[in-house]
């Protein structure tokens, strides 16, 4: 990967599920996370305005993606019906969220420039799991 400049946002967000499958062992049965959520915004170069994004849309932003998951038993969530609700998958649900966010335009001009986006979900201070891809013309 090339030379990036990066801004993180970070957020969190409280939920419920359980995670079927015998390489689950316990999870499997019914119960409470709570992640710390790390958006990280890349581009190579920063804008007219020395900046990566406006942090204050991001933060913003991010806080309104999590809310559709945030106190919510992810096995009842339409989006995780049939799947498993992973710490990996749930990054990559809101990967795909704040990605779309970026191209609808509601980071502001200056996301125009982004080019890689990274999702850190932290399930503890000892375990965190991400997704991580490049936006493809945001």
């Amino acid at each position: 990967m090339s030379a990036m400049y990066s801004v993180e946002v970070r957020d969190h967000v409280m939920i419920a599920h359980s995670i079927k499958g015998e390489v689950f062992g316990p999870a499997q049965n019914l119960h409470g996370a709570t992640y710390v959520v790390d958006v990280c915004f890349m581009r190579p170069a920063l804008d007219e305005h020395d900046i990566v994004v406006d942090i204050g849309l991001a933060t913003d932003t991010v806080k309104s993606i999590l809310s559709a998951i945030n106190f919510k038993n992810l096995d009842e969530h339409p989006d995780f019906r049939g799947r498993r609700s992973t710490t990996e998958a749930v990054a990559r649900w809101t990967f795909d969220r704040v990605a779309a966010a970026i191209k609808a335009g509601k980071l502001g001009p200056s996301a125009k420039g982004l080019t890689r986006l990274k999702i850190t979900l932290h399930e503890s201070h000892m375990a965190r799991a991400a997704y991580e891809a490049d936006l493809g013309g945001a």
